[in-house]
């Protein structure tokens, strides 16, 4: 099937998620959360991907990431004390360094095994970036792809917002990016009528290969119905929109004066609950005196999303047959055809390839 212009009558074809539905994909950045949330001498526990994961940031100011539980018993070394240096386990006081080494096991003999040295505890890569830690899920020693990032809006963003979806990473990202709920979803007599639907024709084209695996929305005047961005951009913007697989969604709003950029990642927790991060950039400088009302409809917005995925695995309970039409649900073919493409390649050992290519979308919205 073709996925520019995908037959009207897809409901028959087989199942587009199959295969891949709810697969957490890996070797790619996870969002794991704020820096400002992670303080100097301090850790605090994740769980990404269904895996254990204690950050923390040393007395040097780095941060680091390992497996939040002991190798002897299991217990979360989260729940231990951290020195700024090593990690101490609650139960028994076995230490590890920052990069995992083991260094104190006190209940051993100096002739008994394992010692110290015998022990390592697994880490994970980690980066900081423009105010946000990533960890990368995937194989040890693997070329680390680049860390999401956001144009040139300063390294330091305005404001964080998260919320946890339960449901799987799927249905957390193509309930974000769907282009055609807006005006049911986040309808507002503000920014957004019933009335204000109208038809869009959209350019796509795919992600250069140093991006990674992705889409983007080119460069377009920002709709009519987009009031929010010209109140507080102070005009008409130009949108730019990229999704970068696995899950996070990069927009970059431009006045002649002013700039916006949002970045929205999907983290999963587990197979069935998702964390959505949303964190703005902006160099409008009244702007700053708004952020208790921007931070509000941001909150507003994204539980409204929220909300109205859960409607959906509401419904997908009972394994109803499910439908895409054309062209508003091209975005969502475009997911799912990617992650089968990243999960192939993962498996024969390969570099992607992405098989999307120019096009101009319509729908209404």
């Amino acid at each position: 099937m073709d996925d520019t212009r995908p037959d009207p009558t897809a409901h028959t074809a087989p199942d587009y998620r199959l295969g891949v539905g709810g697969v957490m994909v890996r070797e790619a950045w996870y969002y794991a959360l704020p820096s400002h949330d992670l303080a100097r001498g301090k850790t605090v526990h994740r769980t990404l991907l269904g895996e254990p994961m204690l950050i923390g940031r040393d007395a040097n100011n780095n941060v680091f990431a390992m497996r939040d539980t002991c190798p002897h018993r299991g217990t979360l070394l989260s729940k231990g004390t951290f020195d700024g240096c090593e990690v101490a386990c609650p139960y028994h006081g076995w230490r590890f360094t920052t990069d995992g080494q083991c260094t104190a096991i006190p209940s051993q003999a100096a002739d008994q095994r394992p010692q110290a040295r015998d022990v390592r505890t697994e880490t994970f890569p980690i980066a900081e970036h423009q105010g946000n830690v990533w960890v990368f899920m995937g194989t040890k020693g693997a070329t680390l792809p680049p860390v999401p990032s956001v144009p040139a809006v300063g390294d330091k963003f305005q404001m964080h917002v998260s919320m946890i979806f339960d449901c799987n990473i799927d249905l957390a990202v193509i309930g974000l990016m769907d282009p055609a709920h807006g005006a049911f979803v986040h309808r507002s007599s503000l920014w957004r009528t019933a009335d204000s639907i109208h038809e869009k024709h959209k350019a796509f084209s795919p992600l250069a290969d140093s991006e990674g695996l992705g889409w983007r929305m080119d460069r377009h005047k920002a709709s009519r119905n987009s009031r929010a961005y010209k109140l507080f951009l102070g005009g008409t913007p130009e949108t730019e929109i990229s999704y970068h697989l696995p899950s996070v969604r990069i927009e970059h709003a431009r006045t002649p004066k002013y700039n916006y950029c949002g970045l929205t990642a999907c983290t999963p927790i587990t197979t069935d609950r998702t964390e959505v991060h949303h964190v703005m950039y902006w160099d409008v400088p009244s702007a700053t005196l708004l952020k208790p009302i921007v931070r509000a409809i941001t909150k507003r917005f994204l539980d409204q999303d929220r909300r109205a995925v859960m409607m959906m695995v509401e419904g997908l309970a009972f394994n109803p047959p499910t439908m895409l039409v054309q062209d508003a649900d091209t975005q969502t073919r475009w997911y799912y055809r990617l992650k089968r493409e990243a999960l192939a390649a993962q498996a024969e050992r390969r570099p992607p390839r992405n098989p999307i290519t120019p096009v101009i979308l319509t729908w209404r919205s």
